[in-house]
């Protein structure tokens, strides 16, 4: 299992911020976005790590999507305030902005001379990771996603150096979260936590866990994950619905939570290698597109995934393991997530090339529990997009 040294929830627990930011450094550098540097409880937050005995230097760049070359910015705007510590409060994109951040102040370079797996050489200034959405897992995650631009696509850098060393998720900081984004970066969380679930199972071999970051499902990731699935089913719709739903909000939060954890080993598959070619044409929120792609992909993978589907159905409380993803694809568009590519805004003349890309993706088409090739991925991405999983079969 990789995670946080410390993982804290519950309504009110942001305010242990500064005495856990002073166990760790004397100067934080805290990361965040424009919209919530003046927000009174960031405010708060600064003030509590000041009061601490902390000094500290806010860095409130952060884009959507993290493109690439505003980390690199950051990280040199911060060198002279030489900070020994980063806290990252926002959504995920504020969190995954710190983590590279970290990293480069650690190590120096580039962000694309650590893209992949396990490029990161040491460990990193520590993080207090927290999260004000609840969809990425990002607190608890080794993974940090950039956008590149002469790429053409979202590139991550994954390495357990990047787990943040404390997370502290407080349920209330989601309260004002948009039904939009709260829907969007719920299914988000869902699609994680389906995905790890039914990821292949690698044999494990004594090198498994230092040759990958990823390893695919175990026994500790499908507890995470059944966690995860079971608290979003329950409290998703009640959260986009009404987001004053104390009650709602936690079992998103905590569901996107296990989520992180459970993916964070296990790894996600071909919804997240679809998604990453179908964003960089459609410019479309990356938790929308997973989950418009996840009943489709549910349903090439049927085959290979007959137990855990039935597990789920316990989970969600279905009738039968035949129940569920028509059930997941429901909820999705109680929700309002698009239910085609089409919907989407990709071009039917970019199916080809979105197979062609997505196919080499081998991250996460190998992590896949039913094998897909080129062949196979067009025909489920015409399904996706006429909305027809007649034509998956």
């Amino acid at each position: 299992m990789r995670a946080p040294r410390e993982i804290i929830f519950g309504s009110g627990q942001r305010r242990a911020l500064g005495k856990i930011a002073a166990r760790l450094g004397r100067r934080a550098l805290v990361v965040t976005d424009a919209r919530l540097a003046s927000d009174p409880d960031f405010l708060t937050l600064l003030d509590d790590l000041e009061t601490a005995g902390l000094a500290t230097h806010v860095e409130s760049g952060t884009l959507p999507d993290v493109p690439v070359e505003t980390a690199s910015t950051a990280a040199e705007a911060a060198r002279d305030f030489s900070p020994d510590l980063v806290v990252a409060i926002g959504g995920g994109s504020c969190l995954d902005m710190a983590k590279c951040v970290a990293l480069l102040l650690s190590h120096g370079g580039r962000p694309q001379d650590y893209y992949g797996e396990l490029k990161v050489p040491g460990p990193i200034l520590p993080v207090i990771a927290i999260p004000t959405t609840a969809g990425t897992g990002s607190e608890v995650t080794p993974v940090a996603v950039l956008s590149d631009a002469a790429r053409s696509l979202k590139v991550g850098i994954s390495s357990p150096y990047l787990i943040p060393a404390v997370a502290i998720c407080d349920p209330d900081l989601t309260l004002s979260c948009p039904r939009g984004l709260t829907a969007i970066a719920g299914a988000d969380a869902l699609t994680h936590a389906i995905e790890a679930f039914t990821a292949t199972r690698h044999p494990a071999t004594a090198t498994l866990t230092q040759e990958r970051v990823f390893i695919g499902k175990n026994a500790i990731s499908d507890q995470f994950a059944l966690m995860a699935i079971s608290l979003l089913w329950q409290g998703l719709e009640g959260a986009c619905a009404n987001g004053a739903d104390a009650q709602a909000r936690a079992k998103v939060m905590q569901g996107a939570t296990f989520a992180g954890l459970a993916f964070g080993v296990a790894g996600t598959a071909a919804a997240h290698a679809i998604q990453y070619p179908v964003g960089a044409l459609t410019h479309t929120a990356h938790g929308a597109g997973v989950a418009c792609l996840m009943p489709y992909v549910m349903e090439w993978n049927r085959p290979a995934i007959s137990t855990e589907l039935g597990q789920i159905a316990v989970a969600t409380g279905l009738p039968s393991a035949n129940d569920v993803i028509p059930a997941i694809a429901a909820l999705f568009a109680r929700i309002g997530i698009p239910r085609t590519l089409a919907d989407l805004g990709l071009a039917e003349d970019r199916i080809d090339w979105v197979a062609q890309q997505s196919c080499g993706i081998e991250r996460l088409i190998q992590n896949n529990p039913r094998s897909i090739d080129c062949t196979g991925m067009t025909r489920l991405l015409r399904a996706a997009f006429d909305g027809n999983s007649n034509l998956i079969q």
